[in-house]
């Protein structure tokens, strides 16, 4: 079987395909310019803005997972539309999407139209639906603190729980899914029970052999320090959604539907993640 994997260059595709290939798949990278590919799937050049090009490449592939690319709204949900187009009409065997962390109750919302698509498609669809990414702690504006400070600051409150998953999480997921179209539906990736502040800080003290502590920040003074690296444009969401966890009492996947019951998946510690991405 040959899977089609978007964002194979990406920091969520792209562990997706080494997980593929270390089980012994066919993979392909659905990329914009396949010369400048060098994984190890083999490239397929796709363009997100034409059925016509994504229904070529799915008719060639038994699976495909799909997650929409970072952009404003408007963008997403035109590319949300053309996959499903393409799904619809190209029918490969399975599809497995990511949320990406974005909610799929918001009707209007790019991730939310994708999965109610997919499944009125006809194809055999899943969903990954992360929570936050623990790859957003490798932000050079919070690592700095921790090499100098030793403090992991971060805009969440230290008592907020949330079901943190890494890429490497969300690809494990993935990698099964595609591969096992038994299970459908919506599948949550991440720890339980949810980690506060002080979990995230212990993995980082345990790594590094030295103490790490937890400070709390607010969602402003965040957006300050990304903004340079981000722009406004990108930054100004990402601090509205830290600002909207701040009135939640937490983030958590639902246990029943979640990797851990429904895949036999568990989530690496934060330890075990920053091993892996160590090396």
């Amino acid at each position: 079987m040959t899977f089609l994997i978007h964002g194979a260059t990406g920091a969520q595709g792209s562990p997706v395909v080494s997980a593929l290939l270390a089980s012994g798949a066919s993979v392909s990278a659905a990329v914009r310019d396949p010369s400048a590919y060098s994984g190890g799937a083999s490239p397929v050049a796709v363009d997100l803005t034409s059925v016509d090009s994504l229904e070529a490449a799915y008719r060639e592939a038994d699976g495909v997972f799909v997650h929409l690319p970072v952009g404003p709204p408007d963008l997403q949900l035109a590319h949300a539309r053309t996959v499903v187009e393409a799904v619809t009409r190209a029918r490969p065997a399975r599809v497995v999407m990511s949320t990406s962390g974005a909610p799929l109750d918001d009707r209007d919302g790019a991730a939310s139209v994708l999965w109610t698509g997919l499944q009125a498609s006809g194809a055999s669809v899943a969903a990954v639906a992360p929570k936050l990414y623990l790859e957003n702690l490798l932000l050079p504006t919070v690592t700095a603190s921790i090499q100098d400070e030793h403090v992991l600051r971060y805009p969440i409150r230290a008592d907020y729980a949330i079901s943190w998953s890494s890429h490497l999480d969300v690809a494990d997921a993935v990698a099964r899914l595609l591969q096992d179209a038994s299970v459908t539906g919506v599948v949550g990736v991440g720890a339980l029970p949810g980690l506060v502040g002080s979990d995230l800080a212990a993995g980082f003290s345990a790594r590094l052999g030295q103490e790490v502590r937890f400070e709390a920040q607010s969602p402003d003074a965040f957006g300050a320090l990304i903004e340079p690296l981000f722009g406004k444009a990108g930054s100004d969401p990402v601090v509205a959604s830290y600002r909207w966890r701040a009135g939640q009492p937490s983030e958590l996947i639902d246990p029943v539907t979640s990797a851990q019951e429904r895949l036999d998946l568990v989530p690496r510690t934060v330890e075990e993640w920053l091993h892996e991405v160590s090396d």
